[in-house]
């Protein structure tokens, strides 16, 4: 059962601005009711000023999908059309005091239903075709293009956070590579991207880290994997170290870990942590796909 808060039962149970909008001249449809989410936000818009002066809203979906389409409309009244494009999901969760991570996703249609309302209002087409990205998740029709705006926006690392956030990867999972190779890139971004005090303050020598060498980078991997056993061991679960080829490190899940539903999602989890740790981009795999037997008593 999800832990709601009180301000989500409140728009659910009494939703602000439901129902049809008279005069509306801004219209942004999104979701499908056969991915079992729709929504549809209609704006009245001065044309004066472009300031948004009322909103309303009409959806299918889930109690925290009502509840984030009444708090969006509560939102972007007042506000200029510039204004509204800036609210992102994650404050529309917080207007709620928060949503469930699995229902995350309800709080970034209504993001996507703002663009294509203020898109609709301007005469201009909202892409939602998916000709920017190629299609990842067919189940519900997810594709690259929002699953990397997402990751970044959010700074997701796992395929369970997209799952929560965009739905894809929640269905057969055949999506789940595709998911990882972009968790993967905006990962590697991150770990080159420059520090902001190096942009701002170039004259100013960094002071960085010294370079471990393979021995201690070893050892590093080793200590993490070590600090994060005990978590898996509780669950009946464990994981091996089974070979490091560069920055792609094989391991072994055993016990209740193999073949589990959320095998993935753990690997995810150890992957995110393994980064972080390092301060560098690593990718950890399942050991099968070096191709041979592994298996270790």
């Amino acid at each position: 059962m999800w832990n709601y808060s009180e301000k989500v039962r409140e728009h659910f149970y009494n939703p602000r601005n439901a129902g049809p909008l008279d005069g509306a001249n801004a219209v942004g449809d999104v979701g499908s009711i056969k991915c079992g989410d729709a929504l549809r936000l209609m704006l009245k818009v001065d044309p004066e000023n472009e300031r948004i002066v009322d909103a309303h809203f009409q959806t299918f979906g889930c109690g925290s999908a009502i509840a984030s389409s009444s708090a969006l409309t509560e939102i972007v009244k007042g506000k200029t059309l510039d204004e509204a494009l800036k609210v992102s999901n994650q404050e529309i969760a917080d207007y709620l005091d928060g949503l469930p991570p699995e229902k995350m996703h309800c709080s970034v249609m209504g993001r996507e239903a703002l663009q294509a309302a203020v898109a609709n209002y301007r005469g201009q087409t909202w892409q939602d075709d998916h000709e920017e990205g190629a299609m990842i998740c067919k189940c519900f029709a997810v594709d690259s293009t929002l699953i990397e705006e997402v990751v970044r926006a959010n700074n997701l690392s796992t395929v369970e956070q997209v799952s929560n956030y965009t739905k894809a990867g929640g269905g057969c999972s055949s999506c789940h590579e595709g998911i990882e190779e972009i968790l993967a890139k905006v990962a590697e971004e991150r770990c080159t991207a420059p520090a902001v005090e190096d942009v701002v303050k170039p004259q100013t020598a960094a002071v960085t880290a010294p370079k471990m060498t393979n021995f201690q980078r070893m050892r590093k991997i080793e200590d993490i994997i070590e600090s994060i056993r005990p978590m898996l061991q509780r669950d009946h679960g464990d994981i091996e170290i089974v070979e490091v080829d560069g920055k792609t490190i094989y391991v072994n899940l055993k016990g209740a870990c193999q073949g589990c539903m959320m095998e993935q999602a753990t690997l995810s989890g150890i992957q995110a942590q393994l980064i972080e740790a390092l301060g560098e981009f690593v990718q950890l795999l399942p050991a099968t796909l070096l191709g041979r037997a592994v298996g270790r008593g």
